[in-house]
């Protein structure tokens, strides 16, 4: 598949773009006034105010904030609150947390997200077919949706972006011809009658919270930059927006006839449709929602591994199911999203119900994106420090407000999300510190000091080959150092003989998709330090990026290595290859503190159930040996041992 230069403005990008990043936005007519009005009676207050908040919304929150400012907050083209935390995450360790508390939220608010909208637009049948059972299709669709992502969306991905034109298309024009009907809802582009509303209407604070659904796939947008570029996004939201803003003016319009009723006696969406039209409506309806809701998927996927590759999630399988810039699959993801999101309809059984519940999660996604922007704003230096603070004096208040407004939700089903959100900040939390303990108490070794001991086994007979190169997976970043528990591996016990040892080391970049290695020949014939650097959106497969470093190496003649004895083919590989992966597990000679003692053992359940060491680098398992290493992190002291008389004395 050809790939999208996604630097320039071109028609595919922007036709891309309204494909897979708008999804989420742009379905959202289909319940924010359902959410705003609920059980109320419709008064043109409401209905004004309710408008008006919402184009100042979007004009704030989408536009300015997201478009014009966030997505400047690019990290080689990819965006993504995980992405603008690899940006900054050098210049302080606290950052981690608004990343992690973030990324988690976003998460949790995705599992609500496809079974809101795709209900939404099914419910519509209930216009033509009252007593028809919502639940079994909407399950339906969702279960069939998630059974696909193993197929990948490179096949029918061109067809999202003239299915979304078409979506957008017909809320503009269904919008346009009710405002036509009553175009003094205009009126409400003046922000007094969001105030008005806010201040004087009983419920006007907390018609905030479902004022917010209008814009909870901002956050979404901005983590799929990097599929389609800033520019296209941007292009194409001018055609978004005024599609979005004609449709929510319609809706505005027609419920400004039914002051005094309630939404018992008109749908806020469908009820723009012109009968005629309403089953082709709800077909695209449906159609616009599960785009949307692959995208979402898509992009959790790939919060999950950029989670796994930045090291604050357990590990993994992630798969490539189509040539798509940036697409991975992950099995273990897919099927607890689809668990998750069928767990939801079952719930909450209706739109409305799970309205009551939605963008509670997503609200501290954003604050914690505003506390990481306004940090690369001034770690870069992007503007004066007073606008930089203006900026995020004003993004708190607005995105307090709204957090403030959506914790009426808590009760109504948004303590769901709030958990979820909980359990996956404690696990990334538990996972980080867990491994930086880990590392912190491996031992270092000065490698100049073994070369000769390398040397001395490589070359004794009376030691059994182990193989003709061994290698060990190592984290020590620099090559003259070495780990103590690979000397002893290699020294100790068995001794294991190899013509030629090498140690790999896997860095993180802060950039998506570098990849790169270098070379250190730290002893000719004997010991090879080679250090891999991938960007945190590449899943290492260190098995085929090693295969390729050994040719690269034998073909500028650095190593002699003679080809191995296969005939199967003559193009073969050379020697043969032992990789040596060692597996700490917490040693009983530890005497922790509760509280180290509780992460680390936490750390280590998560490390069982985490993707093998092996699978995880991409090894192949024919090759692969497994060593269980102790890890002691605080060994017991003064242990009172009494020795006895003498059995034979």
């Amino acid at each position: 598949m050809k790939e999208l230069d996604i630097k320039k403005i071109t028609y595919a990008g922007v036709l891309i773009a309204l494909g897979i990043v708008f999804g989420d936005l742009g379905t959202s007519p289909l319940y924010t006034f359902k959410a705003i009005i609920g059980h109320q009676v419709i008064t043109e207050t409401l209905i004004l105010g309710s408008v008006s908040a919402i184009f100042w919304t979007l004009t704030f929150q989408t536009t300015i904030k997201y478009v014009l400012i966030t997505m400047r907050a690019d990290n080689k083209g990819e965006g993504g609150i995980f992405s603008l935390f690899a940006l900054i995450r050098r210049h302080a360790k606290w950052l981690l947390w608004p990343a992690i508390i973030g990324g988690s939220f976003m998460i949790a608010d995705s599992l609500i997200t496809p079974p809101i909208s795709v209900t939404s637009a099914i419910e519509g049948l209930k216009e033509i077919y009252p007593g028809l059972p919502i639940l079994p299709i909407t399950i339906g669709i969702l279960a069939a949706l998630f059974l696909f992502q193993q197929t990948g969306t490179g096949s029918i991905g061109k067809f999202f972006g003239p299915a979304m034109v078409l979506w957008f298309g017909m809320i503009a024009v269904l919008g346009f011809n009710n405002l036509v009907r009553d175009p003094s809802v205009l009126k409400a582009l003046n922000p007094v009658y969001a105030f008005r509303m806010v201040l004087y209407y009983p419920e006007g604070f907390w018609v905030l919270g479902g004022v917010f659904l209008c814009t909870t796939g901002a956050e979404a947008l901005y983590a799929d930059m990097g599929h389609v570029g800033r520019r296209n996004i941007q292009i194409a939201w001018i055609f978004i927006k005024v599609a979005l803003l004609l449709c929510y003016f319609g809706e505005a319009a027609l419920l400004e006839s039914y002051i005094g009723h309630t939404l018992k006696d008109v749908d806020a969406f469908y009820g723009l449709v012109p009968r005629w039209f309403l089953m082709p409506a709800i077909a695209i309806s449906t159609l616009a929602t599960i785009i949307a809701s692959q995208a979402l998927i898509s992009g959790t996927y790939t919060l999950f591994n950029e989670a796994v590759r930045l090291q604050i999630w357990p590990r993994l399988r992630a798969k490539y199911p189509s040539e798509l810039r940036g697409q991975v699959y992950m099995p273990s993801i897919n099927w607890l999203m689809m668990a998750g999101c069928i767990g939801m309809v079952l719930y909450f059984r209706e739109s409305s119900n799970m309205e009551a519940a939605f963008g509670l999660s997503v609200t501290l996604t954003m604050l914690m994106t505003t506390v990481l922007l306004s940090y690369y704003l001034y770690s870069r230096k992007v503007m004066p420090k007073v606008f930089i603070f203006a900026l995020l004096i004003i993004y708190l208040w607005i995105e307090l407000t709204f957090l403030t407004a959506n914790l009426k939700k808590f009760a109504h089903g948004g303590w769901l999300t709030m958990l979820i959100g909980v359990l996956l900040v404690t696990t990334m939390y538990m996972w980080y510190t867990g491994r930086r303990i880990k590392n912190k108490f491996k031992k270092y070794l000065r490698v100049d000091k073994y070369l000769p001991s390398f040397k001395q086994l490589s070359n004794d007979s009376t030691i059994p080959q182990f193989a003709t190169h061994v290698v060990y997976l190592t984290i020590a970043e620099k090559p003259g150092i070495i780990e103590s528990r690979i000397i002893e591996s290699i020294f100790c016990g068995q001794p294991k003989r190899a013509d030629l040892y090498w140690l790999l080391h896997v860095e993180v970049d802060d950039a998506p998709y570098t990849m790169s290695y270098s070379v250190k020949i730290l002893s000719p014939d004997d010991l090879i330090y080679v250090r891999f650097k991938l960007g945190f959106r590449v899943v290492p497969r260190v098995n085929l990026l090693f295969r390729k470093v050994v040719r690269d190496l034998v073909a500028n003649k650095e190593v002699a290595i003679d080809k191995n004895h296969c005939l199967v083919d003559q193009g073969g590989e050379y020697g043969d290859f032992r990789f040596i992966v060692l597996k700490s597990f917490l040693s009983f000679e530890n005497d922790l503190p509760f509280w180290t003692n509780f992460r680390m053992k936490l750390y280590f359940i998560l490390d069982k159930l985490s993707l093998p060491d092996a699978e995880a680098f991409g090894l192949d398992y024919n090759n692969v040996v497994i060593e269980r290493v102790p890890l002691i992190v605080q060994e017991a002291e003064d242990i009172k041992l009494k020795r006895e008389t003498d059995l034979n004395g």
